[in-house]
């Protein structure tokens, strides 16, 4: 790596540092404009993932990102499963960046959804994504459909769950290509049915929590606390090695 790619990814965390994650961005992609686009995943290969979900969830839909553009499924699931630190209510920020990303133009989404799935706390931030549709989510896990009239409260239990894992889908993707949850919820069920069993389980644990009052203070409850354990419900093995190492964040 030359001294001035180096140069640029201090100048780019620092920016980041300051709050300034436009000026972060087009240092980017002026770097991209110069040398071209192999020179800017070079750099971000270099950047850790606090930096780069810093620049990515801001995505502007009304223009387009290079950035989002040529972040890579494993950066992009690294990215992800931090974002809670924010603690975005809203989870605005989270689906505009989820979206923009997977469903960009010659991507692979099964792809980038099994990369966050290989990550602990993949499910969860799924789960987090989807927090506002749970009860639509859970129409579609029993019907296969996303038609709210046939949301009679009923929940599978994990087993029937598990038992369906792999029917045939009730709808195509073509008629909920949205770009937008049902796709991706579509997407989960039907290509990476482990995935979407384990986000629901996810979904419904949080849901569970949020009806009973707890806070999410914490990712690893006390013991007696009541709080839900979701590691059990979490297929990922893989921990970030920054999220271990690194303590200071642009948050």
């Amino acid at each position: 790596m030359s001294s001035k790619h180096l140069a640029l990814i201090t100048k780019t965390q620092s920016l980041i540092a300051a709050g300034d994650i436009v000026g972060a961005e087009s240092a980017l992609v002026e770097l991209a404009d110069t040398e071209g686009d192999n020179a800017l995943m070079v750099v971000l290969e270099q950047l850790p993932p606090k930096d780069i979900l810093a620049v990515i969830r801001e995505y502007d839909n009304s223009k387009g990102s290079i950035i989002n553009m040529m972040v890579t499924p494993e950066q992009f699931a690294r990215a992800v499963v931090i974002e809670k630190r924010y603690k975005d209510l809203s989870r605005t920020h989270l689906r505009g960046m989820v979206n923009s990303i997977i469903f960009r133009e010659e991507a692979d989404p099964v792809e980038f959804l099994t990369a966050v799935g290989d990550l602990e706390g993949g499910s969860e931030a799924l789960a987090d994504y989807f927090a506002d549709k749970w009860s639509r989510v859970e129409t579609f896990a029993r019907t296969g459909s996303f038609d709210a009239l046939e949301d009679d409260g009923q929940i599978l239990s994990e087993a029937a769950l598990y038992g369906s894992a792999y029917a045939k889908p009730v709808v195509d993707q073509d008629e909920i290509a949205d770009q937008d949850w049902m796709e991706l919820a579509w997407l989960l069920r039907y290509k990476n049915p482990d995935l979407f069993i384990e986000m629901l389980l996810v979904l419904r644990a949080k849901s569970r929590a949020f009806d009973a009052g707890l806070e999410e203070e914490s990712d690893e409850p006390e013991e007696g606390d009541g709080k839900v354990d979701l590691a059990d419900t979490d297929r990922g093995k893989i921990t970030p090695a920054s999220l271990e190492s690194e303590e200071e964040s642009a948050i």
